[in-house]
């Protein structure tokens, strides 16, 4: 999981680097008010793996196809998957 990706959930307005992906080696940028390290750890469990995001998407394709070829509405995240 993406320290990174769990920092923007918590504060999507936090300016930090990592080093490797090392949630040990977290630089703060310009005032970023440190999140604990227990925070940013529970919240990576919280976000999906890449597995489930890949998983989720190919889902959402097969619903918006299904949709297409019976007429149905789609919704925009659906729409989404499918536009150019």
């Amino acid at each position: 999981m993406n320290v990174l990706k769990a920092i923007l959930k918590i504060n999507p307005n936090a300016e930090a680097s990592t080093m490797d992906n090392d949630i040990d080696k977290i630089t703060w940028h310009n005032g970023t008010t440190a999140i604990p390290k227990a925070d940013i750890e529970a919240k990576m469990a919280e976000l999906p793996t890449a597995e489930e995001e890949r998983i989720a998407k190919e889902n959402l394709k097969a619903s918006a196809k299904a949709k297409l070829i019976a007429g149905e509405p789609l919704t925009e995240e659906e729409a989404d998957t499918i536009v150019l």
